[in-house]
């Protein structure tokens, strides 16, 4: 039986531009990229707000793929909107634009039907939202935070009490560096934990992404390989939808806690997930993806991942090397 998942964060109208092709105005945001990677498990209950005039579409969309938009605010004024640029290196963009609109003032409203929600993903927003929310629900069974760096110059001790309250901390390798000021991931991931965090998830973009535990527990997750990155846009977020999207089907321990192998899972179809994003503008190679499609890359990243584990050679070719 799956598990709802809560999704507070953007909803936005993107216009993207990269070395070969420009997009205006399509669907975007944290929350938009979630919700539709994490609605292929488990039903998503969304809040974020959109101006009046966001496109009917995009609404008809959101119902079509089980999105809850009970908590999704409708206000007068336009709706939020971001403009970026990639260069050659797709992992390198600048954002040209910004334009908040009805997001400026956003404070998320829970709905009552939501309380029940077992899972919550905190998107990228302003950390002191991230706590109104985590006070709104006390009783979520497993809490996901995301941030950035703006963020983690402008909002520090914020965004540290937030940490505190989490269950797992996703972080890009730059954002850990910026954030602990170590250089090495393992001792970064150490001093997160002295925050609590149960898990510390590193994301590699395209190298794939790192699972730590709190109890030493370690685990390296592959990137599928791509032929062609068309957008990487939501990649993150997709991520982020893939890993509360699979562990939504999975039954917790007793105590509510998830296997660290079950986690394992939930990091590859993270990174399955974030594939499928980049190989088209916005949402729209995951508007077409099917259970089938994500448990064929699965496949292909175990079978492409596994090794031997037995690391000693064989006595017939030690005796042969004596020889």
């Amino acid at each position: 039986m799956s598990s709802s998942i809560l999704v507070v964060g953007s909803v936005a109208l993107d216009t993207v531009e990269t070395p070969f092709a420009r997009v205006e105005e399509v669907l975007g945001g944290a929350a938009s990229y979630f919700s539709t990677a994490a609605s292929l498990y488990s039903p998503v209950n969304l809040v974020a707000v959109v101006g009046t005039d966001f496109p009917q579409e995009y609404l008809e969309f959101f119902r079509r793929r089980a999105i809850n938009l009970a908590g999704l605010q409708v206000r007068q004024g336009r709706t939020f909107r971001w403009f970026g640029r990639y260069h050659l290196d797709m992992n390198v963009r600048d954002t040209l634009d910004t334009q908040l609109g009805v997001y400026a003032d956003f404070h998320a409203v829970i709905p009552p039907e939501y309380r029940d929600s077992s899972l919550l993903f905190l998107a990228n927003i302003q950390p002191g939202l991230q706590q109104e929310v985590l006070d709104a629900m006390p009783r979520v069974r497993l809490s996901v935070l995301d941030s950035m760096d703006l963020w983690i110059n402008t909002a520090r001790p914020q965004l540290t009490e937030v940490m505190k309250r989490v269950d797992i901390m996703l972080m890009s390798e730059e954002e850990l560096r910026l954030y602990t000021g170590c250089s090495s991931v393992v001792a970064g991931t150490r001093q997160l934990f002295s925050l609590g965090l149960k898990y510390v998830i590193v994301k590699q973009g395209s190298y794939g992404a790192l699972l730590f535990g709190q109890d030493g527990s370690y685990f390296s997750a592959p990137a599928y390989p791509l032929e062609e990155v068309v957008d990487p846009t939501g990649a993150g977020d997709a991520f982020a939808g893939g890993l509360l999207g699979y562990l939504s089907t999975v039954e917790p321990e007793p105590d509510g806690h998830y296997r660290f192998e079950d986690l394992k899972r939930a990091v590859v179809h993270g990174n399955i997930l974030g594939s499928f994003v980049c190989e088209d503008f916005s949402i729209r190679r995951l508007q077409q993806l099917t259970l089938a499609d994500i448990a064929a890359r699965y496949q292909t990243l175990v079978a492409c991942s596994h090794f031997d584990p037995n690391w000693l050679p064989s006595r017939s070719s030690e005796t042969s090397t004596a020889g």
